[in-house]
Parts: structure tokens; C-alpha cells; sequence
């Protein structure tokens, strides 16, 4: 089991790197400054790290912090119909509701939370199916399909 300090340093590290990935506004963006260099300490306090170096790497991070691996909940109804949502960021194409996984978030608890973003469906994950599927249209190029 990891250390809670580890989790909560990433989790901190990637809120700030997606809120200055985002943020407009000067002082929002000072702020996620702030919680990244929080992280950063939090890092260095607990382990023989270099703070100059920690905050060097975190740095580098860019954009939505995720594992950058993609989930899907595929949902039936008791007709056997699957739930398909529309995906905004791909032209608005339907697919299963899913997404980015989530810094310190399981496979289950990322499908259940896009299901709940995406179609405000409370689910229970009852098994995982794996897939790899060619994605020319997103920034990753094969991704595991945990199912529901």
C-alpha cells in the first residue's frame, strides 16, 4: 500500500497541472502554481528527492493529468440495449460512455464516475473486458476498454 503523503502529492500535482492547463485568469493560475510546488515539497519532505528537480518534472507536465488511458462502461438496460452517449470532444460521434482515467482512481471508479459525468447513471461494475481499438481521431493510439 502506498503512503498517504504519495497519494495526496499526486493527486495535489495533478490538479494543479490541469487547472494551469485550463486557467485564464492570472490569479488562478498563481494559485495552481502554488499547489504544484505544494506537491512538490510534499515529495521532497518524505523522500531523498531534489526539490530543484521536482518542480523541473512536474514542470514538464502538460495538460489534463491522467494515465492517459481511456475507459468505457458498457451499459444494457434488461433489453439488452446499449447505452451510447454522444462524445463532444470527438464531433459529437456516439460511443460508450467513458473517458480519461483519473489520477489515483481504479479502472471501476473512473467508469463509474464517466458514466455518472456522461449519462447520470449510478453503476456497479460487474466485470472488465479488454480491448485495444485504433484511435486516429485521439491523442493516444490503442487504449484498454474496462466494461461494465
Amino acid at each position: 500500500m502506498e503512503p498517504v503523503w504519495l497519494v495526496w502529492a499526486r493527486e495535489l500535482q495533478a490538479i494543479a497541472q490541469t487547472g494551469l492547463t485550463f486557467a485564464e485568469n492570472g490569479y488562478d493560475r498563481e494559485r495552481y502554481a502554488a499547489i504544484r510546488s505544494l506537491a512538490a515539497r510534499m515529495m521532497v519532505y518524505y523522500s531523498a528527492a531534489d526539490l530543484v528537480r521536482v518542480e523541473a518534472l512536474f514542470a514538464e507536465q502538460a495538460g489534463y493529468a491522467t494515465p492517459k488511458v481511456d475507459v468505457r462502461g458498457a451499459v444494457f438496460d434488461e433489453r439488452g440495449r446499449i447505452l451510447l452517449v454522444r462524445e463532444i470532444s470527438n464531433a459529437g460521434r456516439w460511443t460508450m460512455p467513458g473517458g480519461w482515467a483519473d489520477v489515483n482512481q481504479s479502472p471501476s471508479e473512473s467508469v463509474i464516475r464517466e458514466v455518472r459525468e456522461e449519462a447520470g447513471l449510478e453503476v456497479t461494475v460487474r466485470k472488465f473486458g479488454r480491448g485495444i481499438r485504433p484511435c486516429t481521431s485521439w491523442p493516444h493510439t490503442a487504449a484498454p476498454l474496462p466494461c461494465i
